[in-house]
């Protein structure tokens, strides 16, 4: 008997040595975070007080006086982010110093900014809601093709966006939430009884979602005729449960880093390359809500389902998980209106020894179940041997391929996936796409082949390597104006 008791109080004590262990290991490593790394910049630590918050709602009650507001944010920033930055050669390729080619203000319009494309006759109204540090920009082109069909299209900068990345120190997702309630009332006041449709990306895609929720229950709000959502970060890895500690941590002196992700150098003129970890845990709780309350939903009725809802998703992702677009969402939702349009990889390139992973296994499990109760279509290449690509249509409920579609369009050569930041934006794209703009005063992110020893660039290898355009483009716009005219009816 002294003996296991022996045993068991040696064993507690190990275990309370180990845990000791690695808090002590955890403590230094994000000592060593925070007193390590870039420099904080004026763009990393001045907060903008002229920005939309949580306390403002009484007083910001429109759309209108979201734009008033913005523009007093933007003054702000030019006064206490853009002054303060130097200029010159050394700095031709930052954001924030004025008159350089990634200075955005010199650009007419300026897409960091909510902006609104009004037509005489509306056939129905588009919300726009853009990802987690990216801006109005992503969904850009989409938007003003939606224009010319018609539609008053409105692309919101959400609360902390377009501005600075200290702007994402503090935001929560229930902000940005009030802000897309400004929208669709906005949209609701200019198109009548005509439908109004949402596009999410990223982020802006569960943002979207928890407003249909909402106007589920809320009889007062403007309810969306569809849902298109692209890339949409439905899951993220749990770990980001952890930021909640480690910003609390940031908060004391000497580790102000800590409220960092990632550092970078900011080149980009509508998209933050510096994030937070607050906007990792913004994205967490946002993800959890929207996951949680589809769960928990019992669709009783018809008037009590989510509108038709169309997802456009790569079979890899970096950001958000795949898995979780088909888990977590379409196989909840009931009614089989709902599809899921999925880009494979490249499969000629499929064999190649130097892949990490193939994500065939779960492009075979979506194939061969005929218990999804959503539409499949796979973009996909023609041949193993080629690289042509076409699209395959699978029914709800079923095994068999509805039909296949030639796209006429193929991967272009050295690109083996699509990517989560890529789909929004055509090959064309002046900041993104594929070839450079003739325009040569602005900042070109499309292409960079920069080549010399590894260790010397301040860009991260990772961002040279992402595509950051979509070839297939052309088919998901196709496929975006169909679903929006199909939902908003002759």
């Amino acid at each position: 008997m002294n003996t296991i008791f022996l045993f068991i109080k040696r064993l507690g004590f190990y275990l309370i040595c180990a845990v000791v262990l690695v808090f002590a290991t955890l403590a230094i490593t994000f000592y060593l975070q925070g007193r390590n790394g870039p420099p904080l910049m004026p763009w990393h630590t001045e907060h903008l007080t002229e920005e939309f918050t949580a306390e403002l709602a009484d007083e910001i009650r429109t759309f209108s006086d979201y734009r008033q507001l913005e523009d007093r944010l933007f003054t702000q920033l030019e006064e206490e982010v853009y002054a303060h930055t130097a200029t010159g050669p050394a700095y031709k390729i930052v954001r924030y110093s004025a008159g350089s080619a990634a200075d955005p203000q010199h650009q007419k319009p300026n897409w960091n900014r909510s902006f609104e494309l009004p037509v005489g006759t509306p056939r129905g109204g588009v919300l726009l809601l853009h990802g987690m540090s990216d801006s109005p920009y992503s969904l850009r082109s989409l938007g003003e093709t939606l224009n010319r069909y018609n539609y008053w299209v409105i692309g919101l900068r959400m609360p902390g966006h377009g501005t600075a990345p200290s702007g994402l120190t503090s935001i929560t997702w229930e902000e940005m939430a009030l802000v897309v309630k400004l929208g669709m009332e906005h949209l609701k006041s200019k198109v009548g009884e005509e439908p109004i449709h949402i596009i999410g990306y990223s982020t802006g895609a569960p943002l979207a979602l928890d407003y249909a929720l909402h106007a589920l229950e809320e009889n007062t709000m403007p309810e969306p005729a569809s849902l298109v959502l692209i890339s949409p970060a439905i899951g993220v890895s749990p770990a980001a449960a952890m930021a909640k500690w480690i910003i609390r941590m940031s908060f004391l002196p000497g580790l102000e880093r800590l409220a960092w992700l990632n550092i970078q150098p900011e080149f980009d003129p509508y998209k933050y390359n510096s994030f937070t970890s607050n906007a990792g845990y913004q994205v967490h709780r946002l993800t959890r809500s929207v996951a949680g309350r589809i769960a928990a939903k019992t669709w009783k009725s018809p008037k009590e389902v989510l509108p038709p809802i169309l997802v456009f998703k790569s079979t890899v992702d970096a950001t958000v998980s795949t898995d979780a677009v088909v888990d977590r969402l379409l196989k909840q939702l009931t009614h089989h209106r709902h599809e899921l349009v999925l880009f494979d990889i490249n499969r000629s390139a499929s064999k190649n020894s130097l892949l990490v992973s193939d994500p065939a296994p779960f492009t075979n499990r979506l194939v061969t179940d005929e218990t999804l109760p959503f539409s499949l279509t796979l973009v996909t290449n023609e041949h193993q041997e080629n690289s042509s690509v076409i699209a395959r249509h699978k029914a709800p409920f079923s095994l068999e391929w509805l039909k296949t579609e030639m796209l006429n369009l193929a991967w272009p050569r050295g690109v083996i996936s699509l990517s989560h930041v890529a789909l929004p934006f055509p090959p064309e794209d002046p900041l993104y796409g594929q070839r450079p703009p003739k325009n040569k005063d602005m900042v070109f992110l499309g292409q960079i082949a920069l080549q010399g020893e590894r260790g010397l660039l301040k860009i991260p290898p990772d961002f040279m390597l992402r595509l950051r355009y979509n070839p297939f483009y052309a088919y998901l716009e196709t496929r975006v104006v169909a679903w929006l005219n199909n939902a908003s009816g002759p």
